[in-house]
C-alpha cells in the first residue's frame, strides 16, 4: 500500500512540476487558460496515474505487441513509479502484521484539523447568508444583503447566492459597485466555487504536502485574474474598477473560504496595476495550442503506454495458480516441469531455487548473484501448481521458448503473491571464463542446421538443449556456445562467462561423468547419497576441467562483470 501512494505522489508531482513550466510559457496568455492547467494539476491528485497503467496492462493483455527493448522499460518503470519496493536495498523485511500503524494516525490527525478547520469557516458563512435579507436586483441569482463587514462574495457551490454587505451602494460610486457585481458573475459562470471545493477536498486528503497549497495560491490567483480579464472585456472602466476592489479592501474583511469567491484575492498589487495598465492578454496561438493540444494527450496516453509496456516486460500471468508451504522431511525436488500443454508444477522446492529458476540464475551456489535475500528463502520450501491462460503456450511450441514464457509467468506469481520487488545490477565478481585449449576447439560443427531444427525437440533431434551431469556427461545438438556456458555454470561455483569467441552452432556428445567444480555439500546425516555426493566420493572420476579439455575448453578462474538479481523485497506468500 506504501509504495503505491508513494508513486502516486510522486506522479502527481512531476505533473504539477510540468503544469507549473506550461503555466510559466503562457504566462501572456489568457488567465483562464492557466488557471484550467492548475485545475489539471489538482484533479491529478485525486486520479492515481496506477488506473490508467493497469488500463494499458489489460490492453495489453489482450492483444499482443512486438518486443521492446528491455532497457526502455526498466527506465520508465523506474521513473514512473520509483517506490517499487517499500523496503530500502539492504534492510531486513518486516512482516505484515508488524507494520506500524503511526503514518496512518499522523495523516488522520492533520486530515480532521483541516476539514475541522474548513467546516468551522463554512459554518460562519452559512450563519451569515442565513442573517441576510433578500433584496432585488436584476442577476440571474439570488441576491442577498448582509449586516457584516464580509466582502462581497458568491456563497454556494450549486445554488449560488451574491452576499452584498450593507450600504454597499453608498461606499461605493454606481460605476464601482457595477464592476465589482460583474465580477462576482464572472465567478458564477465559470463555477468557481465548485472548483476551488474540489481543490479543497485534494488539500485535505494531502495537507501534508507543500505542493497542493501552492497549486491552491496559483488557483486564487489566476481565477481573479480571469474574472478581471472578462470585467475589462465587458467595458468597464478600469480605473473604476480598480478603485472598486481598493475601496472593497479598506472597508471590508476578506472572504473566510477559497469556495467562497470574492473581489479582492490574489496579489493585490499585480492585479492593480494589470487592470490600469489594461494589459491585454495575447490569444494562443497555433503553436501554443498545439503544446497544450500535446501536453493533455502525453498525461492521458503516457501513462497508459507505461502499462502496455510493463505488461510486455512482464508478460502474461498464469490463469490459476497455487501457492502452498511445504514442511515434509521429502527430498528437495529441484527443477521444475513445464508440460507442453502450459502447467506448471514445482514441488518441494526451496524458495530461493524457484526464484534462481524463474530469473535464470543457476539453481545451486546463486548467492552472489541472488544479492539482499533474507536468509528465510533458502530454508523454506514451497509447492506450486499452476495453469497459463489458452493460448499462451501452443501446441508444437520449442521447449526453450515454452520455458522461457512459464519463467516469465513465474516471475509475475512471484511478485503477486510474495510481493517479490527485485532489481538487477552488474558487478565484479569472481568467475570462470570458459576459453578455448591451445589444441584448439574440438566440438564438430552442427549436422543440422537451424532451419532444419524440429518445431517438437526429441531426444534424436534435441536442438538448442543440453541434457546430463556429473554422472552421465553432456549431450545436445544445434547448441550455441552461450548455452553451454548456461549449461556449465550449473555444476560451478562461480557464474561461467564464454571466451572462447566461437559464434557457430555445434553438437556435444560427452559421456563421461566429471566432479562438478564446486565444494563438496554438506548432507544430514542419515540421508541417501545423490548423484553429486556419488561424483565426489568416486576417485576416479576426472573433474569437469579434464572432461571438457577433450573437446578443447577449459574453466579458468578470473575476474568478470555479472548480472546481478537484487531482491529489494519480499514477504511470506498470500493465501490462495
Amino acid at each position: 500500500m506504501a509504495p503505491a501512494i508513494f508513486n502516486h505522489l510522486w506522479q502527481s508531482t512531476i505533473f504539477a512540476v510540468v503544469a507549473g513550466l506550461l503555466s510559466l510559457a503562457l504566462r501572456q496568455n489568457h488567465a483562464r487558460t492557466r488557471h484550467w492547467i492548475w485545475i489539471a494539476a489538482s484533479v491529478n491528485f485525486l486520479i492515481p496515474f496506477s488506473l490508467l497503467i493497469s488500463a494499458g496492462s489489460h490492453l495489453q493483455r489482450a492483444r499482443a505487441m512486438p518486443a521492446v527493448p528491455a532497457r526502455l522499460p526498466v527506465a520508465l518503470a523506474q521513473i514512473s513509479q520509483p517506490f517499487a519496493s517499500p523496503v530500502p536495498f539492504g534492510a531486513v523485511p518486516v512482516k505484515p502484521h508488524a507494520t506500524p500503524f503511526l503514518l496512518p494516525v499522523v495523516w488522520f490527525c492533520g486530515f480532521a484539523g483541516v476539514v475541522c478547520f474548513w467546516f468551522a469557516r463554512w459554518r460562519r458563512m452559512r450563519t451569515l447568508v442565513r442573517g441576510a435579507s433578500p433584496i432585488e436586483l436584476a442577476l440571474p441569482c439570488r441576491a442577498m444583503s448582509s449586516p457584516s463587514l464580509m466582502e462581497p462574495g458568491v456563497f454556494g457551490v450549486f445554488q449560488p447566492v451574491l452576499l452584498l454587505p450593507e450600504g454597499i451602494h453608498e461606499r461605493l460610486a454606481p460605476e464601482q459597485l457595477h464592476a465589482v457585481i460583474v465580477h462576482e458573475l464572472c465567478h458564477i459562470r465559470r463555477r468557481d466555487n465548485l472548483l476551488s471545493a474540489i481543490h479543497m477536498v485534494v488539500e485535505a486528503l494531502f495537507w501534508f504536502h507543500p505542493l497542493v497549497w501552492w497549486i491552491g495560491a496559483r488557483l486564487v490567483a489566476e481565477r481573479e485574474r480571469a474574472c478581471d480579464e472578462e470585467v475589462l472585456g465587458q467595458g468597464s472602466e478600469p480605473q473604476a474598477y480598480a478603485e472598486g476592489i481598493l475601496n472593497v479592501c479598506k472597508l471590508y474583511l476578506e472572504s473566510p473560504l477559497t469556495c467562497v469567491s470574492g473581489v479582492t484575492g490574489s496579489d493585490l498589487r499585480e492585479r492593480i496595476e494589470a487592470i490600469m495598465t489594461t494589459r491585454i492578454a495575447v490569444s494562443l496561438s497555433m503553436g501554443k495550442k498545439l503544446l497544450l493540444a500535446a501536453a493533455t494527450v502525453a498525461a492521458l496516453v503516457s501513462p497508459i503506454v507505461i502499462g502496455l509496456i510493463h505488461a510486455q516486460v512482464t508478460g502474461p500471468a498464469f490463469e490459476v495458480a497455487s501457492v502452498k508451504a511445504n514442511n515434509s522431511d521429502a527430498p528437495r525436488f529441484v527443477g521444475w516441469q513445464s508440460q507442453p500443454g502450459g502447467t506448471l508444477s514445482i514441488k518441494n522446492q526451496l524458495l530461493g531455487m524457484i526464484i534462481a529458476g524463474a530469473y535464470g540464475l543457476p539453481m545451486f551456489n546463486n548467492a552472489d548473484r541472488l544479492a539482499g535475500a533474507p536468509t528465510w528463502i533458502d530454508q523454506e520450501k514451497f509447492d506450486i501448481e499452476a495453469k497459463a491462460p489458452a493460448g499462451v503456450i501452443t501446441p508444437g511450441m520449442p521447449e526453450k521458448d515454452r520455458n522461457q514464457k512459464m519463467a516469465r509467468m513465474l516471475q509475475a506469481l512471484l511478485a503477486e503473491r510474495f510481493k517479490l520487488a527485485i532489481h538487477r545490477e552488474t558487478r565484479e565478481m569472481p568467475v570462470y571464463g570458459l576459453t578455448v585449449t591451445k589444441g584448439g576447439l574440438k566440438l564438430p560443427a552442427a549436422k543440422m542446421a537451424e532451419k532444419d531444427c524440429p518445431e517438437i525437440s526429441t531426444r534424436e533431434k534435441n536442438c538448442h538443449s543440453l541434457s546430463g551431469g556429473q554422472g552421465g556427461g553432456i549431450q545436445g545438438n544445434t547448441v550455441t556456445m552461450a548455452e553451454l556456458v548456461e549449461f556449465l555454470q550449473v555444476w560451478t561455483d562461480r557464474p561461467v562467462i564464454d571466451k572462447t569467441g566461437a559464434a557457430d552452432l555445434y553438437d556435444v556428445d560427452i559421456r563421461q561423468g566429471w566432479v562438478p567444480m564446486r565444494p563438496r555439500p554438506v548432507r544430514p546425516p542419515g540421508q541417501e547419497p545423490t548423484a553429486e555426493d556419488i561424483a565426489f566420493a568416486d576417485p576416479t572420476r576426472p573433474t569437469l576441467n579434464a572432461v571438457l579439455d577433450k573437446v578443447g575448453l577449459k574453466l579458468e578462474p578470473s575476474r568478470g562483470s555479472v548480472e546481478v538479481i537484487v531482491i529489494d523485497h519480499i514477504e511470506h506468500p498470500s493465501e490462495n
